[in-house]
């Protein structure tokens, strides 16, 4: 298991690109989102919902998970993993104040 670290210069592109050609393209269908916290624990924000895609908003600071019915924003990320362990990735996304943000992905 692969654990890479993207710079925040490629964030736009790296997750345009991946949900033009993987998410659009069919590889990826479904999302589970959790937030790990040091204070709060784990917690289930999303499990399994149909994906739309993934995008980072440089303008804003933003990076959004969008999902049938709901979309998952995290304002202001300080660093963004992908963990390449198979055919699908999944993403760690560190928000400002520390707390993480998993993003597993299914066909």
């Amino acid at each position: 298991m692969a654990t890479r670290s993207l710079d925040r210069t490629d964030w736009n592109d790296y997750f345009d690109t991946f949900s033009k050609d993987r998410i659009e393209g069919g590889d990826v269908g479904k999302a589970h989102v959790r937030v790990l916290s040091e204070e709060n624990g784990d917690q289930v924000l999303a499990d399994w919902l149909p994906l739309h895609g993934l995008t980072y908003d440089p303008k804003d600071d933003l990076f959004e998970v969008a999902m049938e019915g709901m979309d998952h924003l995290v304002n202001n990320p300080t660093e963004i993993h992908v963990k390449d362990d198979g055919d699908l990735p999944s993403f760690e996304v560190v928000r400002k104040d520390g707390d993480r943000e998993v993003i597993e992905l299914k066909k």
